[in-house]
């Protein structure tokens, strides 16, 4: 069979085992930025991406790591129904390129065997072969080409090696015929096969051989109850099928191991050569980084040196300073040459204020992900996943699990899409339930700010660690605690369930790649810029106008006709005391008129409404309104804060960053502060523990395609913040002997 001339580009599948170099050659070849990881999961959904050569377009579709076409879960469902061209919105692939690690043959050419048996024209990509080098691994490229049948082109995906080569080929595979694979099943097998196809025909279902064949195999009956084909008496005749497998001496599934396994032996016959080398370094590394005991400790160190650097004056302090600066300067110019009105109040104090607000924590954000990104590239990340398998094991969970949690703390939504790589549905949705529940970037603000602010600065170890540093691990530590007693509770009782095995590969240790994790850095960091642009700048003029309207004057008459007085004796003043006292009158008329304003705004009349709730926290009405407009994305609480703190009650606010304006804020009428250091552990907890993001809970809603997942996260995770911020708020005031809030 050879590809039809078409003006439409060349569709070809990338596919091959986790960590065999897929997304970095899906990169390499074609140029699209896709981000690269060091675990499964990290390519949860296929990926497009388009090449030209000799005048010929060529469009690559990177399907999911998966170690088999047997597909157990969506993640793997989705590179079947892809190959098979049973996605309405996908035309078929025309082509496939499978990706080998030239050093663990045996196990990769077990899915080449599957994707053979599509009869689809074929390349294989042998990638890392300098790495299968230093395990003193070599292979006869030109033999294992003859005895696959189809071409094998040597690679260096991360060094560029072999690409060209590789993109020739791809030009040419529609000349190229489909591979003659002989089915490594034995006879009885291929026969029950075709007597359940025949009986599907029979019944006028169409199915290709292939998924007839994982029919039988699959004694999970998740392929039956996604395909459902042939009809409820169907499962009754690959039941018997299956006990005559088992009869003949064929039993299922184990025969397809068997002869697959059987079929990679005869073709590496010959093919792989290796002589004994000395153990890797990664091998000897990892005797330290996997142990239970030290490489807990090693993990625990290193999260303590990212934590202590986000929070350091030296590295993230100096460009926090020259962005608030910046702002404030800002600020200034648009205050001094405007009216007083509504337009100079929307621009200063609504979109300065809030935009402003959160753009400061940039730096921060960057460098937490610098970090993550080199762990996750020089492979450090799967050794951290291969630790937290104990801690799982022990709630009914595996390190598998842990993978979509990893990716949750920088955001919630490829975390829960991550886990479609979970076989097991009851694991999966456990998983999915708490993912929300690790820190994601979005809580980072408001830990920052409520940290800088409010926990005093101590420093340990010859100042290698402080008190924000702590409590900022303290945050994070916060999510997993309660994630790992939640996912407990839901083992034991509504997604009751056995342990599953965890099976990780370790990939070797490698120099990251600093063009990589630029690029991650970037990514991250625009994504936090567009966010601030868009969401948090119509956040800020919404609250900045339910803060200024109705804006009734005639409640502060009294103190307008004094205001306009002071201002007149201050200008006609020469002695410095009347000076003095006259400006403080100044300051005390504006905060009185300008927190009298706020309290009748329609944000005020709410806030109060909303009071008696949030009082139990030791917040107020305004704390109360901020946390309340942060529902639909958390990180809106810093620019709503900015906007209201700026059209509260201090004088020279928009002179003073945020921090300061909080330290300044007391409670109506008085001047008892407003925020201390139980408020902000209360405010801390809740926002680490609350399910604040509306984009999460609808993947949620997609993933499950139902509305009762979602409603229970919302549920559950609300109350959990309330509960958890009503707790810490009351220890730490008693520890700090800090007097409560009276309700």
């Amino acid at each position: 069979m050879s590809i039809q001339q078409q003006t439409e580009p060349i569709a070809v599948a990338l596919i091959g085992n986790p960590n065999t170099g897929k997304s970095t050659l899906f990169n390499a070849l074609s140029g699209v930025r896709q981000r690269t990881g060091n675990y499964p999961g990290v390519t949860v959904e296929k990926k497009h991406g388009t090449f030209r050569i000799d005048d010929k377009a060529i469009e690559l579709i990177d399907l999911p790591g998966s170690y088999s076409l047997a597909p157990r879960s969506p993640d793997e469902m989705v590179a079947v129904d892809v190959l098979l061209g049973r996605l309405p919105a996908e035309r078929k692939p025309q082509a496939v390129l499978v990706i080998l690690d030239a050093g663990n043959l045996e196990r990769n050419l077990y899915i080449l065997s599957q994707v053979l048996e599509l009869r689809l024209p074929t390349i294989v990509a042998l990638n890392m072969i300098d790495a299968a080098a230093e395990k003193g691994v070599t292979v006869d490229v030109e033999l294992l080409s003859q005895r696959l049948g189809v071409p094998v082109i040597p690679t260096r995906a991360n060094q560029g090696e072999g690409v060209q080569d590789l993109r020739k080929a791809l030009a040419n595979i529609e000349h190229q015929a489909p591979p003659e694979y002989p089915s490594p099943f034995p006879p009885a097998f291929r026969e029950e096969v075709a007597g359940l196809q025949g009986q599907l025909v029979s019944r006028n279902v169409s199915a290709p051989r292939y998924l007839v064949e994982r029919l039988l195999l699959d004694t999970s009956g998740y392929l039956e109850c996604e395909l459902k084909l042939g009809g409820e008496d169907f499962h009754q005749l690959i039941e018997e099928a299956r006990k005559r497998l088992k009869e003949s001496g064929a039993p299922v599934p184990a025969v397809e191991a068997m002869s697959r396994y059987g079929w990679v032996r005869e073709t590496l016959r010959g093919v792989v050569e290796r002589k004994p080398v000395p153990p890797p370094l990664s091998d000897r590394i990892d005797r330290v980084m996997t142990h239970p005991i030290f490489g807990t400790i090693f993990f625990a160190l290193l999260m303590m040196l990212v934590f202590t650097t986000v929070f350091s004056d030296y590295v993230a302090g100096v460009p926090m300073g020259w962005i608030e600066a910046g702002f404030e300067w800002l600020g200034e110019l648009v205050g001094s040459n405007l009216a007083e009105g509504p337009f100079r109040s929307l621009l200063v104090d609504g979109v300065i204020a809030g935009v402003g607000g959160v753009l400061v924590f940039l730096p921060q954000i960057c460098i937490l992900f610098f970090f993550i990104a080199i762990l996750e590239d020089c492979g450090y990340m799967a050794r951290a996943a291969y630790l937290m398998d104990r801690l799982f094991s022990n709630i009914g969970l595996s390190g598998k699990s842990f993978i979509p949690l990893l990716s949750s703390f920088a955001c919630a939504i490829p975390g829960v899409m991550a886990t479609r790589v979970i076989e097991n549905r009851r694991d999966r949705l456990v998983t999915m339930l708490i993912a929300p529940l690790m820190s994601c970037s979005a809580r980072i603000p408001v830990y920052v700010v409520m940290i800088a602010a409010f926990v005093p600065p101590y420093s340990f170890a010859g100042g290698l660690i402080n008190s924000h540093a702590l409590t900022f691990a303290g945050m994070y530590l916060v999510g997993i605690v309660a994630a790992v007693i939640v996912a407990f509770v839901l083992k034991k009782t509504i997604l009751r369930g056995a342990t599953p095995p965890f099976v990780l590969e370790l990939p070797s240790y490698k120099w990251p790649s600093m063009s990589t994790v630029g690029l991650r850095v970037a990514e991250k960091g625009w994504s936090f810029i567009r966010r601030a642009g868009t969401l948090i700048f119509a956040s800020s003029v919404l609250v900045w106008a339910a803060a200024y309207y109705p804006h009734n004057e005639a409640i502060v008459a009294p103190e307008l006709e004094r205001l306009a007085a002071v201002e007149t004796e201050l200008e006609q003043a020469t002695d410095e005391e009347k000076i003095a006292a006259l400006e403080e009158e100044l300051a005390a008329l504006d905060h009185r008129i300008s927190g009298a304003l706020l309290r009748d705004s329609y944000l005020g009349r709410a806030g109060r409404w909303i009071e008696p709730v949030v009082r139990p926290l030791g917040w107020d009405w305004r704390i109360g309104c901020a946390t309340l407009a942060s529902f639909p994305a958390r990180e809106v609480i810093i620019g709503t804060l900015g906007v209201i703190f700026d059209m509260g009650d201090e004088e020279e606010a928009e002179s003073l960053p945020l921090r300061e304006k909080l330290q300044a804020a007391t409670w109506d009428d008085t001047d008892k502060p407003l925020f201390n250091l139980p408020v902000a552990l209360s405010v801390m907890v809740f926002f680490a523990l609350c399910a604040q993001c509306a984009a999460t809970l609808a993947v949620i809603k997609r993933e499950t395609n139902s509305w009762r997942w979602p409603i229970f996260t919302f549920v559950y995770m609300t109350t959990l913040a309330y509960v958890g911020a009503f707790a810490i708020y009351r220890i730490a005031a008693f520890l700090t002997e800090t007097p409560i809030v009276s309700v």
